[in-house]
Formats: C-alpha cells, structure tokens, sequence
C-alpha cells in the first residue's frame, strides 16, 4: 500500500462524514498483530478525550496539517503543549509511557501513531474514568463518615486537586 496525498484526502473526506469528525484506518498486517498501527485522520473540532496508555508510549507523526499534542500530570493539570507542523520542520512527538494526553486540531490532518499493545486491551483509560472513579470513591468515603450530606464539584476539586471544571465535567455526565 502507498501512503500518498489521495490516500489522505480520502481519509480527511471520510472524517468529514463521521459525526465525531475522524476515522482511523487501520495498518496491522493481522488480527494478530499484537501493537496499535494506524492512521488517523482528524478535523478541527474533534473531541479527543485526555486518556493514557500505562504499558506503551505512543509514536505520533504528522503526515499532513497542524495538530498540538497536550500533556497533562496526573492531577489533569496542563503540563507540555507541542505544536506539530511539517511546514515549519516539527514532525512528530513521543508520548512517554503513562502519560495523560490529548490532541487539539488546528487544521484537517493526518497523523500515523503507533503504540504496543492490542486496541482495548492495552490497559488505555481516559480521564474521566480514572477521575470518575476517584470521585465515587471519595463520595463513599463521606458519605460512610456521615459527615457531608451533600459534596459538592468545589469540595472534590480541593480534595483530589483536580481542576473545577474537570470535576463539573465528569460529575455533570456520571448524573446522565
């Protein structure tokens, strides 16, 4: 297979038409094929949720377009932002193992990302579930105390150290 401009303008029309605005294609030679090889056609206003990979970094590399990698600590604080653009000589990136990230598109492009591990059973999370399950578990905890009634996002967002509007976020969907 040729990866070349009409593969990718292909992949970029087919994101146009998927309501989450991108579409993977994926490159493994097998169902076997124990990594994550693929290429990733993003456009602006996609949602890429802050999500890690604990067992692999992942190899990011901009085949087209402008992309910025985001890194966060592990409190879902904003810690790196790097600016992806071939047209200035900035290729690609690697996400160190572990590492909270997401990725904001400035204009339509096309990455290749690679990572180890099978899609699904990688040990990849998203934020919001690890942040999810950190709020149950302090709720739990109050609640068994007895010494809140109501907890509030503010008081989350003081005890794990989490950004308010990261805990409204995941609080407002856990009531869905």
């Amino acid at each position: 297979m040729e990866i070349n401009k009409i593969l990718l303008d292909k992949l970029l029309g087919q994101a146009e038409g998927n309501p989450r605005l991108r579409l993977n294609m994926d490159l493994r030679t097998s169902a076997d094929d124990n990594s994550q090889r693929m290429l990733n056609a993003l456009l602006p206003g996609t949602v890429v949720p802050i999500h890690r990979h604990p067992e692999s970094t992942e190899n990011v590399f901009l085949l087209c377009g402008k992309i910025v990698e985001v890194i966060y600590d592990e409190n879902g604080n904003e810690k790196e932002r790097i600016v992806l653009d071939p047209t200035v000589g900035i290729y690609g990136c690697v996400v160190p193992q572990g590492a909270w990230h997401t990725v904001e598109v400035m204009e339509p492009s096309v990455i290749y990302e690679a990572k180890d591990g099978k899609y699904g059973e990688d040990g990849s999370e998203t934020f919001d579930a690890f942040l999810k399950k950190d709020i149950e578990d302090l709720i739990e905890m109050e609640h068994r105390s007895g010494s809140m009634e109501v907890i509030t996002p503010l008081y989350v967002s003081r005890m794990l150290n989490v950004p308010l509007e990261e805990v409204e976020k995941v609080m407002r969907c856990a009531q869905c």
